[in-house]
């Protein structure tokens, strides 16, 4: 998988890199075909954004996280991910595992 950090008015640490790497790897479990994820670290005043998007099997994984400390808004943007990620599978199997039943031809009365 590709992933592409920004930061913005910050800088991306090898601390938040490896932390984004490992809850990355956790979606990559989940999700099928995951081809590249976008990290986008802000800093305003007092608040640290965190911007995750993921590119997987035709859909967007999308989260937006603030927090006071930068870990944490990463931590939970990465948690939201992951249950998008989730969610995301849970439909697919379902669809799968239920399909449509086939109708039944209508007798001549």
């Amino acid at each position: 998988m590709i992933v592409e950090y920004t930061g913005r008015q910050t800088v991306v640490t090898a601390k938040l890199k490896t932390q984004a790497e490992a809850g990355l790897a956790r979606v990559a479990k989940v999700a099928n075909r995951c081809t590249s994820t976008h990290i986008i670290l802000t800093e305003d005043k007092y608040r640290k954004i965190a911007e995750i998007t993921v590119q997987c099997r035709g859909d967007q994984l999308v989260a937006t996280c603030e927090a006071v400390e930068m870990e944490v808004a990463l931590h939970d943007a990465l948690q939201k991910v992951e249950q998008q990620a989730i969610k995301h599978k849970k439909r697919f199997d379902t669809v799968r595992d239920h399909p449509r039943p086939i109708p039944l031809p209508l007798e001549a009365v």
